[in-house]
């Protein structure tokens, strides 16, 4: 049985019963209104024990109590595996490296933590189509959720989304709308059409019911890493709502009493597209300059959840970097090389990050780092190929073969 007591504005304080509003604050608006979901953890308490976490299935599903469902499906999302990376630590000059690899999720993205929730609420609601504006893996997460469910998806894709994303939508079964501008211009247009047609409306930002999905990512590194915790944990940064829920996973956890430790959380951005990095080091609203980086999935100049994404990092003690996209290309290489894990470039990011971060003396090189690997590289190839280079062309001859090994 589900805990959720209330939801509360981040900016103006005010508490709202969880049926007196659909999405964001009515006094602060849609952009600003942007709502925490608060649980009963007392009661949570009672039946989330490592006991009982033994017993349940290995899905995200299994911490039930924290999430805003009644009805749990059987969906397989989450329980994404923890790999150990020794050479790429070395590489990013730290003592301990672990990626946690969001591309073992069904569409192949930590999206789906949230878009199931989103999914699972929408059928509680009785609505039968769900929409979402993104810039690719949120879109197919809704979509390959939305198939599970029985439900139809609408999707508000920017003009720039990669092919290979667009094809996973419609493969999925999704109406696509690709619209020929920029990311905000598809999330606004997305948000008039859910209010226009009565459909349920997964855009992160604006639900905050998707942010709990979100976090069951912080809720299984506390129980995947219960006796062996990170220093750090990096997590690449767009709209700001993944990095949030990370945080309050792990930070859950901790008020359970189901760990004793907590994580420092680094946010990486990309340099040419980082509001949530400048404001945090700026401690005011900074915004970017409307250009692009190759990590499509957190090209997001005006972040709706910017809010949380600053204040999740400030309260562990935590920082924010930006990186190049030469950096997250080289990233993108070296995780696949050294670990056999093939990150698209937004992932690739958080990898980068450390790097930045250690030679800025924000991570010293004696920390356990785990890096949230956010989707997978099979998303986005076009771009990956920019980093690793194409095949070799030759003739069916041995002789070639041997020349060139030798060379």
């Amino acid at each position: 049985m589900s805990c959720v007591t209330e939801l509360q504005c981040v900016s103006c304080g005010r508490s709202y019963r969880p049926d007196q509003v659909a999405y964001t604050c009515p006094v602060c608006g849609d952009r600003e209104g942007v709502l925490d979901v608060g649980c009963d953890l007392a009661a949570a308490r009672a039946t989330l024990t490592w006991k009982n976490l033994g017993r349940r299935p290995r899905t995200h599903w299994r911490y039930r109590e924290l999430l805003p469902v009644e009805n749990v499906p059987d969906w397989p999302v989450g329980w994404t595996p923890i790999v150990d990376a020794p050479r790429l630590a070395a590489e990013m000059g730290v003592r301990r490296l672990r990626l946690k690899d969001e591309g073992r999720n069904p569409t192949a993205s930590f999206k789906d933590r949230a878009s199931s929730v989103g999914v699972a609420r929408a059928l509680a609601a009785g609505i039968r189509t769900i929409a979402c504006a993104s810039t690719g893996n949120a879109a197919s997460s809704l979509a390959g959720c939305a198939a599970m469910g029985g439900l139809n998806a609408v999707i508000f894709l920017p003009a720039t989304a990669p092919q290979p994303k667009v094809v996973q939508l419609l493969a999925y079964g999704a109406t696509v709308f690709r619209v020929q501008g920029t990311y905000a211009q598809a999330y606004d247009l997305c948000t008039q059409a859910c209010a226009a047609f009565g459909w349920y409306n997964r855009n992160c930002a604006m639900n905050p019911y998707l942010l709990e999905g979100k976090k069951t990512a912080g809720l299984e590194i506390a129980e995947q890493c219960r006796d062996d915790p990170p220093d750090w944990v990096a997590v690449s940064v767009g709209d700001g709502c993944t990095i949030a829920g990370i945080a309050k996973g792990l930070r859950q956890m901790h008020e359970l009493g189901l760990i004793d430790w907590q994580a420092r959380l680094l946010g990486v951005q990309a340099a040419h597209v980082a509001p949530v990095s400048k404001t945090f080091h700026a401690q005011r609203f900074q915004p970017a300059q409307f250009t692009s980086t190759i990590a499509d999935s957190i090209d997001v100049p005006l972040p709706r959840n910017l809010r949380k994404a600053v204040q999740a990092v400030r309260q562990t003690d935590g920082t924010y970097v930006d990186v190049t996209d030469q950096c997250i290309l080289a990233a993108l290489r070296q995780t696949g090389r050294l670990v056999g894990v093939f990150a698209e470039p937004a992932a690739a990011a958080a990898v980068a990050g450390v790097r930045k971060a250690v030679r800025k003396g924000a991570i010293s090189s004696s920390a356990s780092v785990l890096v949230v690997i956010t989707g997978s590289g099979l998303k986005d190839p076009q771009s990956a190929m920019k980093a690793i280079g194409v095949p070799i062309d030759i003739a069916p001859d041995l002789d070639v073969v041997r020349r060139i090994c030798q060379e």
